[in-house]
């Protein structure tokens, strides 16, 4: 006769694999807490201390790109004085500055509350961006051959109605 080993019983069974449930699952606060927590060293690490700390992933890959040289910071000025730093890569277009500028104040947005939508249509019908005098009307035209380099700075200017 052979010895066929009882299987295990039912409540063991379900006991051990409560068990298992309960080693892999965190409350949803306490991820977020560990992600925050290890988040908070990375934007520690002088390469990114500059970075806000509600960081997102593309700020992180952002400021990278810039360390390497990959890519360059525009400085973009308001009529207000405000200036915001749009980094885009160092081969961008126009259309790649507007829509860097559209990411900047909609993570600000997040960030701060205020304004809650804003007509980018609206926007660039309304506004110029402006670089050493020269209007930047050409979406598809690259930033270098406008001049910029990294670290220029460019003005938002008012369009003047045609009558």
């Amino acid at each position: 006769m052979t010895d066929v080993s009882s299987p295990p019983e039912e409540g063991d069974m379900i006991e051990h694999l409560k068990e298992e449930e309960d080693e892999e699952e965190l409350p949803h606060s306490e991820i977020l807490d560990i992600f925050e927590e290890g988040l908070a060293l990375i934007v520690q690490d002088p390469l990114l201390c500059d970075l806000p700390i509600q960081v997102t992933l593309e700020e992180v890959n952002s400021q990278v790109a810039l360390e390497y040289g990959q890519a360059m910071t525009v400085r973009v000025s308001k009529a207000d004085g405000e200036v915001m730093p749009i980094v885009v890569v160092q081969q961008a277009t126009v259309l790649h500055l507007k829509k860097a500028i559209r990411r900047y104040l909609e993570l600000k947005q997040q960030r701060e509350g205020g304004i809650k939508h804003i007509s980018w249509r609206y926007v660039w019908r309304t506004f110029n961006l402006v670089f050493n005098g020269e209007k930047m009307d050409e979406d598809g035209k690259k930033l270098k051959d406008y001049g910029i380099k990294n670290r220029d700075e460019v003005t938002f200017v008012k369009k003047l109605r045609k009558k």
